[in-house]
């Protein structure tokens, strides 16, 4: 029997937490879902990641209106994906932030990563009639960015390329505490599809190197304590590396895609198969490993049809 397509089977609905990581600062988790973060300053609320939809995006506003009557003035795009992104209407802030390379991804592949996404994540799309249209970030930074609520100081960075070309940070230095965004995720596969496999590993670092206090990563459990943010990064490492190496091999001495998903396989499966959506992610991972190894540095675009092609092809 061949297994369902991506998530399209999963349609139990999670668990939400709404978690304390520092004085104003609250991480929205779902057992494995696209995490929220939200930053409530002297005077506004910075959102970090939107939802999928504006139906979905309610859930987080409800959480935040239980600790705060602050508007929401900015929301923040860690990266272009429409699961973190199509939700962003729905909280009416006057400032929509990403990294420019993240808008030049929308530009360049965004409507088709909506209908990618909306096929493989259906239960994430509640409400999808919602969603006005692609969302735009209203500014946009290449390298580092300070927004001020108030007092309270948000450092936004690009780090490197990572889980996309565009993923940016949140960071409070008053706190210590960091959004990652899929950068970083804990007992949660890795997506890779839109992966810079090489480069990854060094932005990795370069968030180590904050020692943050608490982090927020894409999926998975809000981390409190310096302890357990680094060991979610060595978490994260060790995906990446147990992913790509296996796949690398096969295609430099020119074995197939499917050779490579066995090699995989047996690289990861052990190790990683109770992470979520491992099965899931897992097709998309080796065939983006295995353009890289080959040495393409742009990801190729996923498209509903390519989606299909590619699970298909990779099926045991």
């Amino acid at each position: 029997m061949s297994k369902t397509f991506a998530s399209a089977g999963d349609m139990e609905e999670k668990t939400i937490s709404f978690d304390e990581l520092g004085d104003g600062l609250y991480a929205f988790t779902a057992e494995g879902d696209p995490n929220t973060g939200v930053i409530i300053g002297d005077d506004s609320v910075m959102i970090i990641d939107a939802q999928a939809t504006p139906a979905m995006a309610q859930k987080v506003i409800e959480r935040v209106r239980s600790v705060t009557d602050k508007p929401i003035k900015y929301v923040v795009l860690s990266h272009y994906h429409a699961v973190r992104v199509l939700g962003a209407s729905a909280y009416d802030a006057g400032e929509i932030i990403a990294s420019a390379k993240c808008r030049g991804m929308i530009a360049e592949r965004g409507k088709e990563d909506w209908d990618s996404e909306y096929g493989r994540f259906p239960r994430l799309f509640q409400g999808a009639d919602s969603i006005p249209g692609l969302t735009w970030p209203t500014m946009t930074f290449r390298e580092h960015m300070t927004v001020y609520l108030g007092s309270r100081r948000v450092d936004l960075m690009h780090l490197g390329r990572a889980h996309t070309a565009g993923d940016l940070v949140a960071y409070v230095p008053d706190s210590g505490v960091m959004f990652s965004g899929d950068i970083v995720e804990y007992y949660s596969a890795c997506y890779c599809g839109d992966a810079h496999f090489k480069d990854w590993p060094a932005t990795l670092d370069r968030i180590a190197g904050y020692r943050p206090r608490a982090l927020v990563p894409g999926r998975g459990d809000a981390l409190v304590g310096e302890e357990k943010v680094q060991e979610a990064i060595r978490l994260t490492r060790d995906f990446l590396t147990r992913t790509y190496e296996p796949v690398a091999e096969v295609a430099h001495r020119g074995g197939t895609l499917k050779e490579a998903m066995t090699a995989c396989r047996a690289a990861c499966d052990e190790r990683f198969k109770d992470y979520a959506i491992y099965e899931h992610c897992l097709p998309f991972n080796v065939a983006r490993a295995y353009d890289e190894a080959l040495e393409i540095d742009t990801p190729r675009v996923w498209t509903a049809e390519r989606d299909r092609e590619v699970w298909a092809a990779l099926q045991d």
